[in-house]
């Protein structure tokens, strides 16, 4: 995903495949991918939301919550248009979709792509941590003396934790290949 507004597009797309919503329950499920971190907040996705609505990927209905305020909820659903941007979403693969944020996104509705795009992604996004992982080994085995020991420490444990990811897109890899 080349920015945030387009990987938001595609989790909201995501999610209304899913089933129609609301906003809040929208932003409590795009915390299940985005990682409680990294809080998404109701100006961020409203104005996300008014933009799907101008270009006609979402439309809007207004239900009654029964609630004491007796205020209408609005409910998104998908139109003709969202869904056939979703599918076109699923199906795309690049450099965008085994970066950090397009690849959460992108996994997160794994099960509509079709298997060997899937399998395209995961080994993209193994070949690019590879590469951090080597970038990363590099800079550790020719460490100027001196450097900062907590720097050293975060790239040893950087390293670890690509190794590990690494490891678990193999094992994904296989299992997509059978």
């Amino acid at each position: 995903m080349r920015s945030r507004s387009e990987s938001l597009e595609f989790a909201l797309l995501g999610f209304l495949q899913q089933s129609d919503l609301h906003g809040y329950e929208l932003r409590k499920r795009l915390t299940t991918i985005f990682g409680p971190f990294r809080a998404l907040s109701f100006s961020v996705l409203y104005p996300q939301l008014r933009r799907m609505l101008d270009s006609g990927l979402i439309e809007e209905s207004f239900i009654d919550d029964g609630g004491i305020s007796r205020r209408s909820r609005i409910v998104y659903r998908l139109s003709d248009r969202g869904k056939a941007r979703f599918v076109e979403l699923t199906q795309t693969v690049g450099p965008d979709t085994w970066e950090d944020e397009g690849f959460e996104v992108h996994f997160a509705f794994f099960s509509p792509t079709s298997p060997t795009n899937r399998v395209r992604i995961l080994e993209g996004r193994h070949r690019r941590l590879k590469e951090r992982a080597e970038i990363l080994r590099s800079e550790l085995e020719k460490s100027p003396v001196g450097i900062d020991k907590y720097l050293e420490e975060w790239r040893r444990h950087s390293l670890d934790s690509y190794e590990r990811e690494i490891a678990w897109l193999e094992d994904m890899i296989n299992t997509e290949r059978k």
